[in-house]
């Protein structure tokens, strides 16, 4: 019969175990402080300089950060990537919490499984491929126009992307495309569970649809909706690819975002340092945004 551990012996064991556990995790901590947190401190230094990348850096302190708040072409890429949340946020959320619930009330049927794969397609696109197929379908000899001209609104066609008025609305047409599946599957499965009795609970006491959706459907979902928000916020201020493919920023900086700026500052202008600057900046706007969604979400979980 094996002897029970004394109280000296277990509280000997205890640091051992903990050694043996960071072991384990050593290599990933390596990893992400290799690829993660030394190139974000060395971004932090670099944003107090003015570099190219290859000579002697010269120490600016804040005058990057002066810059990028009294420069309005720079203080617009980020004005715009706050414009970009609406479009990348706002609408797949409102759009998916409606499909999902049509699919919901079909969800036995053969045409819920085609429409979650349908729309769960975009996500299997890559983004390269999604923006070189948007630049062409919003052309001015595009399918968009083509089909404004057949039912007789020739004079509300134009180049959409490369409008001055309609280029960011139109690039944020493509992320909404984008992520309006990505929304509806992640919502459709926290319906999927949500109690059915509330539902017919709410039925006998005389409640609609309507008095469902609100009462039990979306109280029940609020991670769900925090989730799917932070992730299309997120989306929204570091978006790169579809610019770059679709409009690379214009015209005349109309769709320029942070991301873009950073790539072209670093790379084209070689000012590392204002790039930097910028990188930390959409850092702090990103944490700004997200933090909050997720502690209304979990305050709303308690």
């Amino acid at each position: 019969m094996a002897q029970p551990v004394t109280g000296r012996r277990a509280r000997a064991r205890r640091p051992r175990r903990s050694w043996v556990g960071w072991l384990f995790a050593a290599p990933a901590v390596l990893v992400y402080a290799t690829f993660v947190l030394r190139p974000l401190l060395l971004t932090v230094q670099y944003s107090f300089y003015e570099w190219n990348g290859i000579g002697a850096s010269t120490w600016v302190g804040l005058d990057n950060y002066r810059r990028l708040v009294t420069d309005p072409e720079l203080f617009a890429t980020i004005l715009h990537a706050l414009e970009l949340i609406l479009f990348f946020s706002l609408i797949p959320v409102l759009l998916g919490l409606f499909v999902a619930a049509a699919i919901r009330g079909i969800a036995t049927s053969r045409l819920a499984t085609v429409a979650r794969t349908v729309l769960f397609l975009p996500q299997v696109i890559p983004l390269v491929a999604a923006g070189i197929m948007w630049s062409w379908l919003l052309s001015s000899t595009g399918l968009v126009n083509a089909l404004l001209s057949g039912v007789g609104l020739d004079r509300v066609t134009r180049a959409w992307l490369g409008d001055f008025d309609t280029a960011l609305p139109a690039v944020g047409i493509i992320g909404a495309w984008v992520l309006v599946g990505l929304c509806t599957l992640l919502l459709l499965a926290g319906m999927s569970k949500i109690d059915p009795a509330l539902y017919e609970a709410a039925r006998l006491d005389g409640a609609g649809p309507i008095r469902e959706f609100v009462s039990i459907t979306l109280p029940s979902l609020r991670q769900e909706i925090g989730v799917c928000v932070t992730v299309t916020v997120i989306a929204a201020l570091a978006s790169f690819d579809i610019i770059f493919v679709s409009t690379q920023g214009g015209p005349g900086g109309a769709t320029s975002v942070p991301g873009l700026e950073i790539y072209y500052l670093a790379f084209s202008e070689r000012e590392i340092g204002m790039a930097s600057a910028l990188a930390v900046t959409l850092v702090v706007l990103v944490l700004a945004c997200v933090l909050p969604i997720q502690r209304f979400t979990r305050d709303g979980s308690r």
